[in-house]
């Protein structure tokens, strides 16, 4: 079907469309992930950043230019995962190509999409060829030299070079080529400008919904608060404002204004301004107030409110994690799964844990929030995954109220070995910064899964559902029996050096093997201190940390 221009109605279902494709597609995405453990995440965390950009409405006044604008704000604030937050910015980039424009030709299109990878590559520090960055410069490079009459041909010339240069990223990286997978990123992004494609070709693309996507309140047991309750915890209330310039003057405003009104009427207060989106959450028994006065200001993108009495994790463990703290010189913000991890970290200094990890990508939203929680001048975070640090990073630069630093922890195991070492006594930033990464240098962190996928890989014959014993991404034992394969994994760690061994136990392991396992260690290297840790992590039988 022709199309020769583009409106803001239109591009807002091309967006759904993509979203709505890439729902359907979400686990053939996952199940392209390189390890073969259970971490395959990155359609769930694509998935989970464009659905940030979907609830955008446009209204008659918007161009093309303001709703991709405004599509993109809720992208770059939803956006998880390595491949979330490229496709966040190539969405960016496409928003600054389409910027002040009413409508969008062919022509504007193919300048948008060049401009949406430029803003892809500058947000990784050093670019990898053979990925989502590879599929989406080859296509836009390739759509841009062809002549187009519509924006349907401009997108047919995008998908054939995508698919192409996807089938080719094995040849242009070798972890690819190894475990027999083309690109999951390059993947989800075909499916989402496929689903664009058939939008403008006419056709109805089947839609699943988004219900079990991120819903972290499914099976709230209602009878919690029954006939005769009593309201005493409130509603957590959770806004997302548009600022408005027919109600306020976006560029003077001062977030303090709903600050200091939220106080008011409620506490645990979160409240920052990114752009002209505005976030809120507090506790209060009178959310209707809320809205009211919020909307003296804007419109509302989404609104959820929550009886607290129904909510399964309402009040924190640590109550510190609930309340805006005062002001301090210095925090710490770390990611972490598994209670006995995360109460192990705050024990050690972790002023607030992020919810997160291998297989639960937290949100440039879920940092923001955290920075604001903590409310310190300088704010270091440890995402221990490298799947984490650009979402932590994109965080970082959108958060103006702390100089915001992002240490690049990949492990657990470097997380626990900068705790152990900290201090702020300095009270010199960059110092500490520097004695933060020289910590995690010469800790070894290893770590026992189950296999999802029979696989040949580095010399191992792998099968489904046996354990695998793996230091960083090479595999170093597997066995049928957990705790043999944690055994020989110990064995071929380089204790060299080292003084200490932590083993964290995740949920599926048992006290009494974590035991033999320890004592397996102290027998095989004497002199050795072996701690057990109950961290109730999934996925990692074991977390084995030598530093």
């Amino acid at each position: 079907m022709e199309c020769r221009q583009i409106d803001s109605l239109l591009f807002t279902k091309l967006i759904r469309g993509g979203a709505d494709n890439l729902n359907i597609h979400a686990e053939d995405v996952n199940g392209l992930n390189v390890f073969p453990i259970p971490d395959g995440d990155t359609g769930s965390n694509m998935l989970l950043t464009i659905k940030g950009g979907t609830d955008i409405i446009p209204s008659g006044n918007d161009g093309i230019g303001d709703i991709s604008r405004r599509i993109a704000d809720g992208m770059l604030l939803s956006a998880r995962g390595n491949s979330g937050v490229i496709l966040s910015q190539f969405f960016d980039g496409i928003a600054e190509g389409l910027k002040g424009k009413v409508t969008a030709d062919a022509k504007d299109t193919a300048f948008a999409f060049r401009q949406g990878v430029k803003h892809a590559y500058a947000a990784v520090m050093e670019p990898v060829e053979g990925t989502i960055l590879t599929v989406a410069r080859e296509a836009a490079d390739y759509a841009a030299t062809r002549e187009h009459e519509d924006v349907t041909e401009y997108l047919e010339d995008f998908l054939s070079q995508a698919e192409e240069t996807l089938s080719e990223t094995p040849e242009m990286l070798p972890v690819l080529k190894k475990a027999g997978v083309v690109d999951s990123g390059g993947a989800g992004l075909i499916y989402i400008i496929e689903g664009a494609a058939k939008v403008l070709n006419g056709e109805d693309i089947q839609e699943h919904g988004f219900e079990n996507i991120g819903n972290e309140h499914h099976g709230v047991d209602l009878d919690r608060f029954d006939e005769n309750s009593e309201l005493i915890y409130g509603y957590c209330t959770e806004l997302l404002l548009r600022l408005q310039r027919s109600k306020t003057d976006i560029e003077a405003f001062n977030v303090d204004i709903i600050k200091d009104y939220l106080q008011s009427v409620g506490d645990s207060i979160v409240c920052f301004q990114t752009g002209s989106i505005v976030k809120i959450h507090v506790h209060t028994k009178a959310p209707y107030k809320v809205l009211e006065f919020c909307q003296k200001y804007g419109e509302y993108l989404t609104v959820k409110i929550e009886n607290m009495s129904l909510q399964h994790n309402s009040l924190p463990s640590d109550s510190k994690l609930a309340e805006k703290t005062e002001r301090k010189r210095y925090a710490v913000v770390a990611v972490a799964s598994g209670e006995g991890i995360k109460k192990t970290f705050r024990e050690m200094g972790a002023d607030y844990i992020v919810d997160g990890g291998q297989s639960m990508n937290p949100s440039t939203d879920d940092f923001i929030e955290a920075f604001e929680r903590v409310n310190a001048d300088v704010i270091f975070v440890l995402p221990n995954n490298g799947n984490i640090i650009l979402a932590a990073k994109q965080a970082g630069k959108m958060y103006k109220d702390s100089d915001v630093r992002v240490i690049e922890s990949r492990t657990i195991g470097d997380c626990y070995a900068i705790l152990t070492m900290l201090d702020t006594g300095s009270d010199d930033a960059d110092a500490i910064e520097r004695e933060m990464a020289d910590s995690m240098r010469g800790v070894i962190t290893a770590c026992v899964s189950k296999c999802v996928r029979n696989a040949e890989m580095d010399g191992y014959l792998l099968r489904d559902g046996e354990y695998i014993g793996f230091e960083g991404k090479e595999i170093v034992s597997a066995d049928n029996d957990r705790r043999d394969t944690a055994c020989m994994l110990a064995d071929r760690i380089d204790f060299a050096g080292h003084e200490i061994c932590i083993i964290v136990r995740g949920s599926d392991s048992e006290e009494k093997e974590a035991e033999e396992i320890a004592s397996h260690v102290r027998k095989s290297h004497e002199g050795c201190e072996v701690f057990v840790i109950e961290g109730g992590q999934d996925i990692y039988s074991y977390i084995i940390i030598v530093e």
